[in-house]
């Protein structure tokens, strides 16, 4: 059985540092996107009214 030289492998500490990075990142946006009070403020005017007034 002939063995592969793969050359494009990243050992296990390379690998992990780049998943933080990537975890780090993701935290990052999702604290942006879901943030309530930029959420609010960005949200559209009730186009309906209350309909309960």
């Amino acid at each position: 059985m002939k063995k592969e030289n793969n050359s494009d492998q990243i050992t296990r500490k390379q690998a992990i540092a780049k998943m933080g990075k990537y975890a780090a990142i993701t935290a990052v946006g999702t604290f942006v996107i879901l943030n309530p009070l930029k959420s609010q403020a960005q949200s559209p005017p009730d186009a309906g009214g209350d309909p309960f007034s």
